[in-house]
């Protein structure tokens, strides 16, 4: 372990959490006496014990929710927007708080945390406006006096199950669509953040009051919580009575999830695993570059599903950016989120490291020249797991480059042809997000092109973290094909008719077929 540069003279993680959670409304009952411990990766010291539903229970919730679908889809799209409105005001009246017990639960360094729940606020708006916009066509029909038109009506019931590293912003990212849509949300969080979905879901209720105070109609039981593990996850997903379900977490994860979703023909929104990869080019600016690597790679200490975990520099600037590079590393304040100037907080847990130095081994023994990586001590207690991001020279693109560690490992390979920069971040089973830094115009549109990234987000002169609302969130291949937020990502969450409307006395048939009676 290498000493802490960080101090540690702060207030207590669990005083802290009880003080949020009572200002957010949420019932002691709701975390105290319960049989799952949440602990804080800020101390590891156990902040709550909240209760878990069965699968009993999680099936009577699911119920719930369908009977209040089967009301909530008949409330106008704009007035259920409404209903959305009122929850970004709720948001945004509780955004410091909420903010705060994203960074006790999950490690997020403060402006993480409130960038989260300012990404609430956000998806709210635009579902607010997209309650009038949910548009169907009018389609041009051979047959006279006819019209032919498309509709968008409501599924049913939308499960969600989130990660722990988004503990609250992917909730929303689906319930703000899925509401306006007509859907009634039933959402299983990750076990290890429970808390923050207890405070939203006591934020959601506000609104809902609020709303129907002003004979607004949200039926009981719209939106539902489901606190537990992997049993309450498969009864919702095995439910017939919900049509949907975006899962986000691992492809492990995903690959459990799909094929039970398929066994009942339900739809799959499954964001998984991001290997994402960044090129610089001789052209790029690398005062741009290095500020943007270093935000993608170590930022959320390197658990978003889209940080950078690879990078291929070109041979000519490889020297001016590496080295720089690790001096960035090297310096780079680790510690408690809450004290000043901490930019990479904890890992989740032990799990969490045990994988990152299992990978940093395995680098090593392929010939790697590893800096930093090492728990860093003095921080929090035994049970808090604060490292050095590690800054790994690869020979070559082989060994854990290939796969996902979910922790601050930048691999690093130099590259000669743009050919084998592009095929290299290809060459990987994730296809969530990438980038590349350059000031070539022809390098740029090559790798937005068809025949550049394969993934689902390809940005240029920025990293491939830190996604807008407004365009759809998602990747392909092993990331797992779903889309969330932005562009047309609401059709998911609906059920399309084609309608076919005769106001002529004639019975005309499609492509001339006679059936004279």
């Amino acid at each position: 372990m290498t000493p802490s540069s960080a101090p540690t003279a702060l207030p207590s993680a669990a005083a802290e959490v009880h003080a949020l959670l009572d200002r957010l409304g949420v019932p002691r009952t709701a975390w105290e006496g319960g049989d799952l411990p949440v602990r804080s990766p800020l101390t590891g010291d156990t902040v709550a014990q909240v209760h878990q539903h069965t699968v009993p229970g999680t099936s009577d919730a699911i119920g719930q929710a369908h009977a209040a679908f089967l009301q909530w889809r008949d409330v106008p799209a704009p007035r259920r927007g409404e209903f959305v409105r009122l929850l970004g005001e709720e948001l945004r009246a509780a955004k410091d708080d909420l903010g705060r017990l994203v960074t006790l639960e999950a490690g997020k360094i403060p402006s993480e945390g409130l960038g989260e729940v300012q990404e609430m606020i956000d998806i709210c708006d635009f579902a607010v406006g997209l309650s009038r916009q949910l548009y169907g066509l009018t389609i041009a029909t051979e047959r006279p006096g006819h019209r032919m038109m498309e509709t968008w009506h409501p599924l049913g019931v939308c499960g969600v199950i989130s990660a722990f590293n988004f503990p609250v912003a992917v909730w929303s990212w689906n319930a703000a669509l899925a509401l306006v849509c007509g859907n009634a949300v039933v959402w299983k969080p990750s076990e290890k953040t429970p808390l923050t979905a207890l405070a939203t879901h006591a934020i959601a209720q506000r609104a809902l009051t609020r709303f129907n105070a002003d004979g607004g109609g949200a039926p009981d039981g719209l939106l539902q919580l489901l606190i537990g593990q992997r049993a309450v996850g498969e009864a919702l997903v095995q439910d017939h009575r919900v049509p949907v379900v975006s899962a986000t977490g691992s492809t492990t994860m995903g690959r459990a999830v799909a094929p039970q979703l398929a066994a009942r023909f339900a739809r799959a929104i499954l964001e998984l695993g991001g290997n994402n990869a960044a090129i610089v080019a001789p052209s790029a600016d690398l005062d741009l570059a290095l500020r943007g690597i270093a935000f993608a790679a170590m930022g959320t200490a390197g658990q978003r599903c889209t940080t950078l975990r690879r990078l291929f520099v070109h041979a000519s600037i490889y020297d001016a950016l590496v080295p720089r590079l690790a001096k960035v590393y090297a310096g780079v304040q680790v510690g408690d989120p809450r004290a000043a100037g901490t930019l990479v907080g904890p890992l989740i847990d032990g799990a969490a490291f045990e994988a990152m130095q299992q990978a940093l081994h395995e680098a090593r023994r392929a010939g790697a020249t590893v800096h930093g990586g090492e728990r860093i001590a003095g921080i929090g207690g035994d049970q808090a797991f604060y490292v050095r991001p590690a800054l790994v020279e690869l020979p070559a693109h082989t060994g854990p480059a290939l796969r996902e560690t979910f922790a601050p490992i930048l691999y690093v390979v130099r590259y000669e042809a743009l050919d084998d920069a592009i095929a290299w971040n290809n060459a990987v089973g994730a296809g969530l997000s990438s980038s590349i830094f350059t000031l070539d115009l022809r390098e740029a549109e090559r790798f937005l092109s068809a025949s550049g990234s394969d993934c689902g987000i390809a940005n240029v002169n920025i990293g491939p973290s830190g996604a807008e609302i407004g365009g759809a969130f998602g990747g392909e291949k092993e990331t797992g094909g779903g889309r969330e937020a932005g562009s047309d990502s609401w059709k998911a969450y609906m059920r399309r008719a084609t309608n076919t409307i005769n106001y002529s006395r004639a019975l005309p048939l499609a492509q001339g077929v006679q059936f004279d009676v």
